[in-house]
């Protein structure tokens, strides 16, 4: 055979290959996913979060921080800085103020993602941790949050190698945390077109202390959201390109052991957990070829599911909001108060609905 036969041949093995890539990359985005409506009574969008509430957390007596204000490779997004706001769930206005930060930290750069509060037993101080990409880049910001002032004091920041592609974070203290890394490769062109077709799970949990930092589970297609359980024994991480959950049993030395992992049918971002009852609140996208191929005409969906029981036998997984885009796009987050549940977006809209 002549060296033009050989190519030709060549050539058309990339060809299929890379349609045999493409055509896995639309089934882990859902792209052929009908997006539907099952709507709940009384949901009014909350103000001032303009551009997203990407992560929001509820903590103390009623309070809620979000972080708002994402730019993320390939998502709509706006020039303007991140924020942080905070909500007063108790309060009927129902009004996100904005936090004030302390002169200290860069507040051109901020690039909020990922969130999580935590309270010293010891004395009440409430701590914010967030996931910062200044200039695209990945590390972990820690706050004091004084309410009498509605202001983030900056404390430090968290950089380390294994922090290379961080999404979210659970926090054990105020300097120890788990983190996700959503991608195995640092470079923005690698992970946004190279790691994609590939479709290998290269993504990874990261333990953080002063004493340590090591792996400590892998094997995801895109680890995203991270909690814990309210008795502190398991780690709940959502894997948004295998739609599914994984459940991780913590051990003394911090290394986590998996349990089981539970399909959600959905690309689930961030995870709250209810304190009280264990249950696990999930924002989802139905449908992600729709936000990384955004038209305003046909925009990506929202869906919350809710999942209880997770440590038994049988789960019982439930879609308990879902919209066709027209409503909220592209939801993230989602976390109940009362009889209050808060749905977040990545780049759009927050609401506040009235579960039945």
């Amino acid at each position: 055979m002549d060296s033009f036969g050989l190519m030709t041949i060549g050539v058309t093995l990339i060809y299929v290959l890379l349609g045999e890539r493409m055509v896995n990359v639309r089934k882990m985005y859902m792209a052929t996913r009908e997006q539907v409506k099952n709507h709940l009574p009384n949901c009014v969008p909350l103000k001032n979060l303009n551009n997203g509430a990407e992560d929001i957390t509820v903590f103390g007596d009623g309070l809620a921080l979000i972080s708002s204000g994402l730019k993320y490779p390939g998502i709509p997004s706006s020039n303007a800085p991140g924020k942080i706001f905070l909500l007063n769930l108790k309060d009927s206005e129902m009004e996100p103020v904005e936090l004030l930060i302390s002169k200290n930290f860069d507040l051109k750069t901020f690039n909020p993602h990922g969130i999580s509060v935590y309270t010293d037993a010891t004395n009440g101080s409430v701590y914010l941790f967030v996931v910062n990409h200044p200039h695209h880049n990945s590390q972990v910001e820690l706050f004091e949050f004084v309410e009498e002032e509605r202001s983030l004091v900056h404390l430090k920041t968290f950089k380390h190698k294994l922090l290379y592609s961080v999404n979210d974070i659970v926090a054990f203290g105020v300097d120890r945390f788990y983190a996700t890394n959503d991608h195995y490769f640092s470079n923005e062109l690698i992970k946004t077109i190279v790691e994609p077709l590939l479709g290998q799970p290269g993504a990874n949990v990261v333990y953080y202390s002063p004493e340590t930092v090591k792996v400590v589970s892998e094997g995801y297609h895109f680890a995203n959201g991270i909690n814990v359980s309210p008795d502190k024994r398991h780690i709940y991480v959502t894997d948004i390109f295998a739609h599914n959950v994984h459940v991780l049993e913590r051990k003394d030395d911090n290394a986590l052991v998996s349990v089981k992992s539970i399909p959600l049918g959905s690309l689930c971002d961030n995870i709250e957990v209810d304190p009280k009852t264990g249950d696990l609140w999930i924002g989802c996208l139905p449908n992600a070829w729709k936000i990384f191929h955004f038209d305003p005409k046909d925009p990506p969906g929202s869906e919350v599911v809710r999942i209880q029981n997770i440590h038994s036998d049988d789960p019982l997984v439930t879609q308990v909001y879902a919209d066709d885009g027209h409503v909220i796009m592209s939801s993230s987050v989602a976390t109940i108060y009362g009889s209050k549940l808060l749905i977040g977006s990545v780049f759009h809209k927050a609401l506040c609905c009235e579960l039945e």
